[in-house]
């Protein structure tokens, strides 16, 4: 009898490791998985802020040039239009 509350308690107990590894496997999995998630994010971030510092220069040369060769009201001194 108590051979078998031995085996019994062996088996739960063996159960529970089992479980416990298998919890511990997919936390491991999903971890490596945010990981990689969050490297992206940061990629991805540093892409986005060398394209908006570049608008942003295009932006202020456009106002530069802008401001130091204000827009005619005459017509003729205009360029053409992109589809000539």
């Amino acid at each position: 009898m108590v051979d078998d509350r031995d085996e019994l308690e062996r088996r739960r107990l063996e159960e529970r490791l089992v479980d416990l590894e298998t919890r511990v496997a997919f936390q491991e999995q999903a971890l490596s998985e945010l990981s990689d998630a969050l490297a992206a994010a940061r990629d991805e971030e540093v892409r986005n802020a060398l394209v908006m510092h570049r608008v942003l220069d295009e932006l202020r040369q456009m106002r530069n040039s802008l401001a130091a060769n204000p827009f005619s009201s005459d017509p003729a001194q205009e360029p053409p239009p992109p589809h000539y």
